[in-house]
């Protein structure tokens, strides 16, 4: 009887679809969590009978999981052999073959917008300890054409102009001298030295090692490239300092950390140095500053309004 009495209690009324049917709000508390606690104890067995048979857990879906290919990902395939063949021809005849070639020694101009912000500044001076060779000067009311050409008078290789809006700095204007190319990034997620709780003096004055992690097409590899050119060619590895520039999303992940080797750990350990951002870009073009007759090689579209765009789709 109690088995017939049990099995009446968990068949719902006729008309009723689910618990939620039920007005009785106890009764239909009391169904809810029971039928909870029956989808967990299944999905235990199923978890554990898994395990018993040796079956691998599943790979999580992610939006990184299912990207949408760009067509000129770089991968050691045979398909793509002609790819990679083009992508070295772009490499050896490209605006950073000097730099890689070890021709010049980096030099970076790091410059604000007229009247920055004091935020400004202060990323300005934390990025001119980061990047070695560096100097910031402020503007004044220079265009940034004329900027340009005065820094190629003085051999400057790169000019780095930090935009803000009206409460923090929120872009990155990186232009390669003498003759570009030249990308804007958007800046967000900004945090200082002293926002960190850190401290200026750590910072030592020895060339980093730089970490380009994830750039995997063809406009990647330009940018990654770009990047790189910033800093020296030649790392002081006893100065154990580096300066990672992490794609992920087509969003770039600036870190500077410092590492150290202990006797007992089998791993270094990190000390975050600062500052911290994260870079978007927006639009890459050949040559140096020129918004009116400036030739455009990439210019990030707006997705709310393409309608052929895919938000698992990836360019960098």
């Amino acid at each position: 009887m109690g088995k017939i009495k049990k099995e009446a209690e968990d068949k719902l009324p006729e008309g009723m679809k689910s618990s939620n049917d039920v007005k009785n709000k106890s009764v239909r508390r009391k169904r809810i969590v029971k039928e909870l606690l029956e989808k967990r104890k299944a999905k235990r067995e199923a978890r554990k009978k898994r395990r018993e048979g040796g079956e691998k857990p599943g790979v999580p879906h992610t939006i990184e999981s299912l990207r949408v290919k760009d067509e000129t990902v770089l991968e050691a395939t045979e398909a793509n052999e002609e790819r990679i063949e083009e992508m070295h021809v772009d490499i050896k005849t490209d605006e950073f073959q000097h730099y890689f070639n070890m021709e010049y020694e980096p030099k970076v101009l790091i410059t604000f917008k007229d009247n920055p912000l004091k935020r400004s500044r202060i990323l300005g001076v934390e990025l001119s300890r980061v990047i070695p060779n560096s100097m910031f000067r402020y503007r004044g009311r220079s265009s940034t054409k004329k900027i340009v050409k005065r820094a190629i008078e003085r051999n400057f290789s790169d000019v780095v102009l930090i935009n803000e809006d009206m409460k923090e700095p929120n872009g990155l204007l990186l232009i390669h001298l003498p003759s570009g190319p030249t990308a804007y990034f958007r800046m967000s997620n900004m945090k200082l030295t002293t926002d960190l709780k850190l401290s200026h003096k750590d910072i030592n004055f020895h060339r980093p090692e730089i970490i380009l992690n994830n750039f995997t097409t063809r406009l990647g590899t330009s940018i990654s490239r770009m990047l790189a050119s910033l800093f020296h060619y030649d790392p002081e590895f006893r100065g154990r300092r580096v300066v990672t520039f992490h794609n992920q999303r087509d969003y770039i992940f600036f870190r500077h950390h410092m590492y150290e080797f202990r006797k007992k750990d089998a791993h270094p350990k990190l000390k975050e140095l600062g500052p911290r951002f994260t870079l978007r870009l927006e639009w890459l073009q050949q040559g140096t500053f020129d918004t009116k007759l400036g030739e455009y090689e990439w210019i990030k579209r707006d997705r709310r309004h393409d309608l052929e765009s895919n938000r698992r789709k990836f360019h960098l």
